[in-house]
This record gives structure tokens, C-alpha cells and sequence, in this order.
């Protein structure tokens, strides 16, 4: 197939894309407006790989410029849509270009593969479900976000399934757990512990670190959509769960034992406004397709925390010009103010 893929410079979107064109014969155009967590460099080790790079091409674009878009899906088979403004933290501070690229530029792709008549596999999120107290969210449970950031996502779900019932828009969406692995932006809870702890820096658990996620790595993450992509059903959503529920806690302390670093490090800091308690999702639907997470949690992080430790460069810049300036808004006073952990 020929495959747009936007947000394709991203942390799993550029994963997508090492692991699709290494497994398939397709060919990808990449989309990515390169913002603060879209990095060319994301894709650097596929394009000197004479074999991949040569079935890739970038482009420098923003999805929410329709004539940008609209050339680019008259060229595809399908579109895979991973462009997203990610971190719940920055939708607190600012949630306009949540909203733009969620809502807005997801309508744009809806509408240009409406006219094409191509699949849209559109990546989504656990949290639009908001916070379960108990059991699982399946894939018809009520839709509950507590954040700009979720609530944003949710409206994307929701305008994808007007548009399959509306217009008959072959659309997919996918529901994927707390995904972590290489290459993911060090404002993250896991690379930024990571980075943190390797920097011999204290680590800002917030409130009582007791919230519970489910986590995913990138790589079994980046399989699911690909099988949706080829095998969902038009219309269908999809739970990709981790299988792996920990707290913040639980995550904190596994990187400072990967880390060897001392405990010292970990630091009680004031809660996130809204903070969700708990994610989890059940996963039959997709399992029933022949997915399951292949990398545990132990495994995963161990990956992780070496490729942190051995791309130091590449993290460094990933933070970029701005970033001890965000970092002392987010963290300075909650950091001053603190208490061990």
C-alpha cells in the first residue's frame, strides 16, 4: 500500500513507521508539522537504511492545512493519523492547539479520504474513558474525559463515528493504554524519570504517586495499529491495552533500581489538577483479531533506560530551547515545596 501517516515524526508514529516499511512492502509519505515532540531526527535511522528509506518520504506539513492534506491522501491507500498535541500537563496550561489538532485537523483528514474513499486508522487514548474506579472500560463504555487534553481526543472519537454513520467514512479508531519506549519526548512521566534520574535530578511524583496506569510499549503499541490498519472493522473501535497496571510509585521506583540511583531522588510534589486515579481497558475485541502485547513491562523499561542512557544527545535536544523555562513553570515550585517521597 501507499500510506500517509501524519504525525509520522513522532514518538509512536515514527515507530509505525520503522516497523511497517521493515515488514511490509509499503511505501510511506510522513506528515509531521515537527513541533516540540515531532523530531526529524525520529526518523533518521530509516532513512540511512538504503532498503526503508528509499519507500519513505517527509514532508513538512500541518494537518490542519486542507490543501496541504488534500494532495497527499489523493496519493494514498490509506492514512494513519498519530499527529496529536500529547502531554495532559501543557492542555491544562493551554488547550487551544489540543483542540486545533484534535478536532480541526482530524476534520480535515475526515474529509479528504470522504472524497478518496480510502481507511483512516485514527490512534486515540485510554483516557477519554476518564478515571475507572473499578473493573475495565470496553470499547462501549461511556466516554468520561477530566482533561483538555482527553476531552479533546474524545471529540475526535466522536466526530470519526459521525463520519462512519454520516458519510459510510471507512474509519478505524484505536484506544491505546500509557505507551512508553525510546524515542518518546523526556517531558513524559517515564523518559522524564529516566533523564531526571541519569542527571542525578529529583523526580516529581505527583501527590501520593498512587495513580494507576496501564502500560504499553511502543513497539507492541505500533503492531496493534498496523493490524487495524489491515484487519479492523470499518467503524470499529479498538481497546489496546498494556496488560500492565502499575502505580506512579511502582514506575518511579523500577527506574531508579534500573538506574542505580538512590531513592533519595524521589520527591512528593503538588497533584496535577484533575488528576485521573486509574486507567484500564479489557482488550478482547482486538485480541479477538490476533493481537497481544508481546513486551512485559520489566522488559520494556530495561529497554528503555538503556536507549535513554546510550542517547543522551538525542534527549538533549528533544528538550529543546525552551525547555528549562517549562520545566521551572511546571516544577519549580512544586519542587521547592516538596518532601520526600
Amino acid at each position: 500500500m501507499r500510506l500517509l501517516v501524519t504525525g509520522g515524526a513522532g514518538f509512536i508514529g515514527s515507530t509505525f513507521v520503522a516497523r511497517r516499511l521493515a515488514g511490509s512492502g509499503d511505501e510511506i509519505v510522513v506528515l509531521d508539522k515537527l513541533t516540540y515532540a515531532g523530531l526529524r531526527e525520529n526518523l533518521a535511522h530509516v532513512e540511512s537504511n538504503a532498503m526503508l528509506g528509499a519507500r519513505l518520504r517527509f514532508v513538512q506539513g500541518d494537518i490542519c492545512d486542507a490543501a496541504a492534506v488534500a494532495p497527499l491522501v489523493a496519493g494514498a491507500d490509506a492514512v494513519v493519523n498519530f499527529a496529536a498535541e500529547t502531554h495532559v500537563d501543557r492542555s491544562i496550561a493551554a488547550a487551544d492547539d489540543f483542540l486545533r489538532t484534535g478536532v480541526i485537523g482530524l476534520h480535515v483528514l475526515l474529509e479528504a479520504v470522504r472524497e478518496r474513499g480510502i481507511r483512516l486508522v485514527h490512534v486515540a487514548t485510554d483516557e477519554v474513558y476518564g478515571s475507572i474506579e473499578s473493573g475495565q472500560a470496553s470499547e462501549d463504555s461511556p466516554l468520561a474525559p477530566r482533561s483538555p487534553y482527553a476531552a479533546a481526543k474524545a471529540a475526535g472519537d466522536l466526530l470519526c463515528h459521525a463520519f462512519f454513520v454520516t458519510h459510510d467514512v471507512d474509519v478505524v479508531v484505536s484506544r491505546g493504554a500509557n505507551s512508553y519506549g525510546p524515542r518518546q519526548h523526556p517531558e513524559k512521566l517515564v523518559p522524564l524519570f529516566i533523564t531526571n534520574a541519569l542527571e542525578d535530578a529529583p523526580l516529581p511524583l505527583y501527590g501520593d504517586g498512587l495513580q494507576r496506569r496501564d502500560w504499553l510499549y511502543v513497539d507492541d503499541h505500533a503492531d496493534a495499529i498496523a493490524l487495524l490498519l489491515d484487519r479492523g472493522a470499518a467503524g470499529g473501535v479498538y481497546n489496546v491495552p498494556g496488560g500492565e497496571e502499575h502505580t506512579n510509585r511502582e514506575v518511579a521506583a523500577a527506574i531508579l533500581g534500573a538506574t542505580g540511583k538512590p531513592t533519595s531522588l524521589l520527591r512528593s510534589v503538588e497533584d496535577r489538577p484533575g488528576h485521573d486515579r486509574r486507567y484500564a481497558m479489557s482488550g478482547e475485541r482486538i485480541a479477538a483479531l490476533g493481537w497481544q502485547p508481546r513486551v512485559g513491562f520489566d522488559a520494556g523499561l530495561k529497554q528503555t533506560v538503556e536507549w535513554y542512557a546510550a542517547n543522551r544527545g538525542w534527549w538533549l535536544r528533544a528538550r529543546g530551547d525552551g525547555w528549562t523555562d517549562y520545566y521551572e513553570r511546571q516544577y519549580g515550585r512544586r519542587l521547592a515545596e516538596s518532601t520526600p517521597a
